[in-house]
């Protein structure tokens, strides 16, 4: 192919990044998404059925994303972060510190059972509100809320779109993937923590107002779906099921329940679906299969080691985070996955640090930073460029070499 077809391909891939850069309106992010891929396929680079299949590769988990969304917002909108966070609040009494571990707790777990968007989008402006109403600073809360979304998202398949892509490449089933992710989240954690407490000690040490106003009533509707949602990936997954399966069903019983309760209307479902950002997210397995066609995937291809000791799995994590950070780690992943797949489940999961992990080091390594960004903009709280990069820099790479060390030591 003329080196022109490669120039295409990195053009729509930019024009791509800047649509998330700058999340516009769902039916703007659909649009670009079409002649982004449609420019891809006039390249001649891919052939028809190659953009079908890969369409075909990405519809499951596009189906889980507009599924677990529902799910997430549902929950929302039934109060389970609000009381989720005054229970930590209530808990925390008049320490802040123990109120940031209750927030980093909570995070952690809104990440691994809702997906990283859950934290980012609807948890975050929860702890915002909760900071503000304690009289603390928010950004102990806010931080950990940015952190475990790409951190705490290594536990399951369904925690972060990258898993949910990798999983078919390997031999693990969902259950197998969390035990192999495990001991491995369980350091990541413990290093995000110590260093989160240590670069806001100074903002820890106040003293939050309030703190014992009695929580509401949990909503045990949906908390019970949401635990039988995940009883459900888990069974499904020996048997070849789908993730999207299990939630599509948790989406319209709680859908459905919500609306008997007058919490929604059908519109807010479809806008909770983020249609607009379906579309792009398929249209972009087509142009990233362009671009593995063409230089890039040629140039990944004989970077990449060919082993999986310590070394090796240290220089995949490393190209996976560069990956992410130049591409986000969505595109990241449909590139890099599929090339280090022949080397095995433990190749596989490596890269997954890097492109999870890793891609909290920059702004543009993954979309939940920008989300993050855009959400907490709408709350009139702008993160400044320099502090965020103080606390990525700062844990970002401990928590990568840490992962991949007790990555060797159990694999």
């Amino acid at each position: 192919m003329p080196p022109t077809a490669d120039v295409v391909v990195v053009l729509a891939l930019g024009g791509m990044l800047a649509v998330a850069f700058g999340h516009p309106r769902g039916r703007v992010e659909a649009a670009a998404g079409v002649v982004c891929a449609g420019a891809t396929l006039a390249t001649g680079l891919l052939t028809l059925d190659q953009a079908r299949d890969a369409v075909d590769d990405l519809a499951p988990v596009v189906a889980f994303l507009v599924t677990i969304l529902v799910v997430a917002d549902v929950c929302a909108r039934a109060g389970l972060f609000e009381v989720a966070a005054q229970w930590v609040g209530r808990w925390s009494g008049d320490s802040a510190v123990r109120l940031f571990t209750g927030v980093f707790v909570l995070a952690a777990v809104v990440t691994a059972t809702l997906s990283l968007d859950a934290t980012v989008v609807l948890l975050t402006p929860v702890v915002l509100a909760a900071g503000i109403a304690r009289s603390v600073p928010d950004e102990p809360g806010t931080y950990a809320c940015l952190r475990m979304a790409n951190s705490a998202s290594l536990l399951l398949p369904v925690s972060n779109l990258t898993n949910l892509l990798a999983l078919p490449h390997t031999d693990l089933t969902f259950t197998g993937f969390a035990v192999r992710m495990a001991p491995v989240l369980g350091v990541v954690l413990v290093v995000e923590y110590v260093g989160l407490r240590l670069v806001f000690r100074d903002r820890l040490a106040v003293t939050p107002a309030g703190g014992d106003a009695h929580p509401g009533p949990v909503p045990v509707f949906p908390l019970v779906v949401v635990v039988l949602m995940l009883a459900g990936f888990a069974v499904v997954s020996p048997f070849g099921g789908e993730p999207w399966w299990v939630s599509l069903v948790a989406a319209v019983v709680l859908a459905l329940w919500a609306h008997r309760r007058g919490l929604v209307r059908p519109i807010h479902v479809v806008h909770a679906m983020h249609p607009g950002f379906a579309i792009w997210v398929l249209a972009l397995g087509v142009v990233v299969a362009g671009l593995a066609q063409g230089f890039l995937g040629d140039a990944v291809q004989n970077v990449v080691p060919g082993s999986t000791g310590l070394g090796a799995l240290l220089g995949i994590a490393l190209l996976a985070t560069l990956l992410a950070n130049a591409l986000t780690n969505l595109s990241a992943t449909l590139l890099l996955v599929p090339i280090v797949a022949p080397l095995g489940s433990t190749a596989v999961l490596a890269a997954l640090l890097g492109l999870n992990i890793g891609s909290g080091l920059t702004w543009s390594g993954s979309l939940a930073n920008l989300l993050w960004r855009r959400t907490l903009r709408r709350h009139d709280v702008r993160p400044g460029n320099a502090a965020f990069h103080r606390v990525s820099l700062t844990l970002t790479p401990i928590s990568l070499l840490g992962a991949v060390l007790v990555l060797w030591a159990v694999g």
